[in-house]
């Protein structure tokens, strides 16, 4: 497996034409399926850099991508204790560079993400027609926002540490 600094080179096999105005924010808020994500961006502090900052992509889980956790998950992370704990969740879903799906060279590779500390990269696979980043699905990509793109996974990623 080759690992990548987020050189966009991954094996997306999927595309959305839809092209936003909008930031990243924005752009999933105007969508009515990243309600919790945009919650937990908030509670996290992380909202404001997911607007603001340019050339990112987002690896974004859905509400029901949420609702599959154990019972109780969402709301403990969303207490202001476990605001670093939160951070640290989505920052792994978070590639500090524009990844389109157009650049798909390779059947796996890993990816840096903006999380510090521990398990730092995500696994991107190509098998039999599908993408998923580790166990995630990608279930549509190449949604474009002002700054940077979001790609929609079917679960939410964990860190392993």
């Amino acid at each position: 497996m080759k690992k990548f600094l987020a050189t966009g080179v991954i094996a997306l096999g999927m595309t959305l034409p839809a092209t936003a105005a909008g930031n990243i924010v924005q752009t999933a808020a105007s969508t009515g399926q990243f309600n919790t994500l945009i919650a937990a961006a908030k509670a996290a502090g992380l909202a404001g850099a997911l607007s603001s900052t340019h050339d990112i992509t987002v690896f974004a889980p859905t509400d029901e991508a949420f609702a599959k956790l154990p019972k109780g998950t969402v709301e403990n992370l969303l207490k202001p204790e476990n605001k670093h704990q939160l951070a640290a969740i989505l920052k792994y879903h978070v590639v500090p560079a524009r990844v389109p799906s157009s650049v798909a060279k390779v059947k796996s590779a890993e990816i840096d993400t903006l999380k510090k500390g521990g398990d730092t990269t995500i696994k991107v696979r190509k098998r039999f027609g599908k993408v998923y980043v580790d166990k995630a699905k990608v279930v549509s990509a190449d949604i474009k926002a002002s700054n940077g793109i979001i790609h929609v996974i079917n679960k939410v990623l964990i860190p392993s540490s």
